[in-house]
């Protein structure tokens, strides 16, 4: 879909110097900056973004005009996987920040902006990327949207030398798409990438899992219905998945359900309301004006 939609790439400002630069030294600053932006734009608990002083400040202003125009010119042939990951995880989220900032007006949705993660992009390395280019065919391994049969590189696309060997699920609790129902934002190393993401899953599966064996009843985040297919291929594969990022207390109850599931009936499977508001400090409209299920027909997102 990306070739069929006008991509804006936002860091196409050209610089004097142009020179390779390190892939592990960009991803070094742009922890740096992720880390400051957090500090002081973003709530404590990673889920509110005060997008309007992000636009007026200073540290803005110096990493859209300095460090995000060194992206172009950024060697990725020699990073590490865990690199690599954490690098392209951080830009998602710096991407999405800015994507948002550079708006006219801030939208009450990302939803509200067209086509928002096909057409809001960066150059990489001297190649375009779009968030969903990001998401679908780097961190993914090059899966594709769940709302496709294609995957997001075709063949023969130079960026295909990039992207994830191995699918780590656990991508889905880093990114974040600037809804009110998305992952806290984090900043993520190459050093303590494994030991993050571990955290950030089991932060989102406390908030968003949950399990009621009186009723035989599970209630998941949408996020392991749009993505079941990186999961696991049926719902108990999604479940044992699930499992181990649980709280004890869950677990014992998820292990009841699970077993019921497998040998006995069918278990009640539902999906929490996702709260598309924007997620900055004061959502400004009702959740349910767009309603989740129309996600896929709306955005392909």
């Amino acid at each position: 879909m990306t070739d069929e939609v006008n991509l804006r790439i936002l860091n196409n400002k050209q610089l004097k110097d142009t020179s390779q630069r390190s892939a592990v030294d960009i991803s070094k600053q742009m922890q740096k900056t992720m880390l400051q932006l957090k500090g002081e734009f973003i709530l404590d608990d990673g889920k509110g973004v005060d997008y309007q002083k992000v636009k007026d400040s200073k540290l803005f202003h110096d990493y859209r005009d300095n460090l995000a125009p060194q992206l172009q010119y950024v060697g990725l042939d020699n990073i590490s996987e865990n690199e690599k990951k954490a690098f392209f995880i951080n830009i998602y989220n710096a991407l999405t920040i800015h994507g948002l900032v550079e708006q006219s007006t801030l939208p009450q949705s990302v939803l509200k902006v067209q086509h928002f993660w096909v057409s809001t992009g960066y150059n990489i390395g001297g190649l375009n990327y779009s968030l969903d280019d990001i998401e679908h065919g780097i961190l993914r391994g090059n899966r594709g949207h769940p709302a496709s049969l294609s995957p997001q590189f075709k063949p023969g696309d130079p960026r295909l030398k990039y992207i994830a060997k191995q699918l780590d699920p656990r991508i889905h609790f880093a990114l974040v798409c600037g809804a009110r129902s998305c992952p806290a934002i984090n900043v993520y190393s190459g050093e303590n990438i494994d030991r993050a993401l571990d955290g950030a899953t089991r932060s989102f599966c406390a908030q968003e899992v949950s399990m009621f064996t009186e009723v035989d009843q599970i209630w998941l985040s949408r996020i392991f219905q749009w993505y079941s297919q990186d999961f696991g291929h049926t719902d108990i594969d999604v479940m044992r998945w699930i499992v181990p990022y649980l709280e004890k207390h869950v677990q014992d109850r998820a292990e009841i359900l699970l077993f019921k599931l497998d040998k006995i009936k069918p278990i009640d499977i539902r999906y929490n309301e996702y709260d598309w508001n924007l997620n900055g400090l004061k959502p400004k409209y009702d959740p349910t004006e767009i309603h989740p299920n129309d996600l896929m027909e709306m955005e392909n997102k």
